[in-house]
């Protein structure tokens, strides 16, 4: 350990790198019942705390030999990042072996900082493979992205920072885990200075070769990995890494997608940043083991790891952000097909925002609703809304926690409606506001059979309905008087091309 304290102190990173802020996480803090300080290596030059430990190897590569050609290196995007903005600083040529699932935003990164990009395979492991025959090829000598002890000096000038920025008590640091670079630098430099502190790695559910390898005490290959969190979708983690993280980790949590997209809505409203789901993955973990622990008026570190996040990844956070910190439920209803059925419902539930409501005609006697419900209290409030359906005489069922739920089945309720016959199709915008929706189907004319509804709380300002209304012909110019005196924005959409190819 003392060797590797000394390569810490003395590591070569601030020709680059700077000393990243600690702030304080008010929102979090509050949330919580702790004091929760964000490490912001996200404010890094390239957006990362790779920088650190790139340029401390190759600083080293070039002291040793003036004359190196070249360096090649093997990444999922950030260790890229750091690899080609040091390599020309140094003045050196760099190539960059990606996976090709690596986000846009990080490659073209790559290039603007002077490195040469080559796309090969899926995850991180089979653009190791093909940057170590390159290496051969060439000549040019391989920077590992974690594997490393100038590497992991580097990465563990983290925690040299952390002690010289919070002197006062920590409870414990949580530190995203990939290959265990910087786990392992930030975990073997806080167990020397500061031994009182727990040092906890995370990592996603789907990613946990960590985890799995400190389980049985050996480095475990893990087979396929999840690539959401690209920054930390590593198979088997580094033999150095894995040999410190055993002795100096206190634990290794694991987290999901919805709990680490809740992370990045964390980070954002307390800082105003995008972290990238790999950054904001140690808030994830903090979060949960508070939660496990009943952790409170404790100083609670996480280290926000990067911000190299592409901007259309945005939209399955955002998707998945509430459900990860429960607040919203999802349930599918069975009602009666009968007029009056949705109001009764929204009813039942009560006055709580509604984010989703998707239904279309099927049968002639039932009804199945897909409806996405907002929590204000978490699981104890999912409970207490599926209890009020049951005692209400509904047949319910929670899907808050189904993936093909979530990611398939609501977006793809609906088809073609056969007996929907006379129906109209009508599309609304009224303002948003808790209650709005059972203001609105309060208003429906009854005896009008409601056979199509698809509504989605975007977070905008006005809500958006697209609703089939089936009724007599001798109706029609009452259910269109009554349209004019309901107040809301219309639209008739009956001879929508879209709604006639696949709805109708």
């Amino acid at each position: 350990m003392d060797h590797y304290i000394e390569k810490i102190l003395s590591a070569r990173v601030y020709d680059v790198a700077k000393e990243t802020a600690l702030d304080t996480a008010r929102n979090l803090s509050r949330r919580l019942d702790n004091t929760v300080l964000l490490k912001r290596e996200d404010q890094q030059p390239v957006h990362s705390f790779k920088i650190r430990g790139a340029y401390n190897c190759i600083h080293r590569l070039k002291s040793e030999n003036p004359d190196l050609p070249g360096v090649i290196t093997a990444s999922a995007g950030n260790h890229a990042q750091g690899v080609a903005y040091a390599s020309t600083k140094l003045g050196l040529k760099s190539i960059i072996v990606m996976p090709r699932t690596t986000p846009s935003i990080k490659v073209q990164a790559v290039r603007d900082y002077g490195g040469k990009t080559v796309l090969h395979g899926d995850a991180f492991d089979d653009a190791l493979s093909h940057a170590l025959v390159l290496a051969e090829e060439k000549g040019y000598t391989f920077v590992p992205p974690f594997d490393n002890p100038d590497v992991i000096a580097g990465q563990g000038t983290v925690g040299l920072e952390l002690c010289r920025q919070h002197p006062d008590p920590i409870h414990a640091v949580f530190v995203p885990v990939g290959g265990g670079g910087l786990a392992a630098g930030v975990a073997v430099f806080m167990k020397y200075l500061r031994p009182d502190v727990r040092v906890i790695g995370v990592e996603p559910v789907d990613a946990a070769s960590m985890q799995a390898s400190i389980k049985r005490g050996r480095r475990t290959d893990i087979g396929e990995v999840g690539l959401f969190a690209d920054g930390v979708a590593v198979k088997v983690p580094g033999k150095e890494n894995f040999r410190l993280c055993r002795r100096s980790l206190d634990d290794v949590i694991t987290c999901t997608v919805d709990e680490i997209c809740a992370a990045v809505k964390d980070v954002f409203d307390d800082t105003r940043t995008l972290a990238e789901p790999s950054g904001a993955l140690a808030v994830a973990g903090l979060k949960k083991y508070v939660a496990q622990h009943g952790i409170s008026s404790s100083n609670l570190i996480a280290v926000v790891s990067g911000a190299n996040v592409n901007f259309d990844r945005l939209r399955h956070v955002a998707e998945r952000a509430e459900i990860g910190e429960r607040r919203e439920a999802l349930f599918a209803v069975e009602l009666q097909e009968k007029p009056g059925a949705f109001r009764k419902f929204c009813q039942t539930i009560g006055r709580r925002g509604v984010t989703e409501f998707n239904y279309r005609y099927a049968h002639n006697d039932r009804a199945v609703v897909f409806a996405g419900i907002q929590l204000a209290n978490g699981d104890s409030e999912r409970v207490e809304v599926l209890e009020k359906l049951v005692a209400g005489g509904y047949t319910v069922q929670d899907l808050t926690d189904d993936d093909v739920a979530k990611n398939h089945v609501r977006y793809m309720i609906g088809g073609s409606g056969e007996g929907a016959d006379n129906e109209h199709l009508v599309r609304f915008r009224f303002p948003e506001r808790p209650g709005a929706l059972l203001d609105f189907l309060a208003r429906l004319q009854r005896g009008w059979n409601i056979s199509l509804f698809h509504y989605r709380n975007h977070g905008a300002a006005y809500g958006r309905v697209l609703c089939g209304v089936q009724l007599p012909e001798a109706d029609e110019k009452r259910f269109y008087a009554f349209l004019k005196s309901l107040g809301y924005d219309y639209f008739l959409e009956s001879d929508n091309p879209a709604y006639r190819a696949f709805l109708r």
